[in-house]
């Protein structure tokens, strides 16, 4: 099996990323990881091409990103377009949470979620 091809400093961001993981990446990881979420399989930061989504499920094609305050910024929000449409040309869907949503919500967060994973894997197997 070959692996992806992701540029050298993006797997060493993405190590960096894992390691300072915010408080709100680690109240959704504790409900995603080890299956715990629909019995999909999450993994942390992981690479997809030139970007890192928070969360990927490559089983579900499903990358979901949190966002905080800085992404209020205009030149962040570009930025934000920009990866998330390049992730989405590659078949990934991309859900995007605020953090407070997250924080105050999580439930509703999680069926989300649980929703388009079982949405995916019903067209992956049509």
């Amino acid at each position: 099996m070959q692996k992806p091809n992701h540029p050298r400093y993006i797997v060493g961001l993405a190590r960096k990323l894992r390691q300072r993981q915010t408080p709100t990446e680690e109240i959704l990881w504790t409900r995603l990881r080890n299956r715990k979420l629909g019995g999909a399989k999450f993994r942390r930061q992981h690479p997809l091409g030139r970007y890192v989504p928070d969360f990927y499920c490559h089983e579900a094609g499903l990358a979901i990103e949190l966002e905080g305050g800085i992404h209020e910024q205009a030149y962040q929000r570009e930025y934000d377009d920009l990866r998330r449409e390049e992730i989405e040309q590659r078949g990934v869907r991309v859900l995007v949470f605020k953090n407070e949503e997250v924080t105050q919500t999580l439930e509703s967060v999680l069926a989300q979620i649980h929703r388009v994973i079982m949405s995916r894997q019903k067209q992956q197997e049509s």
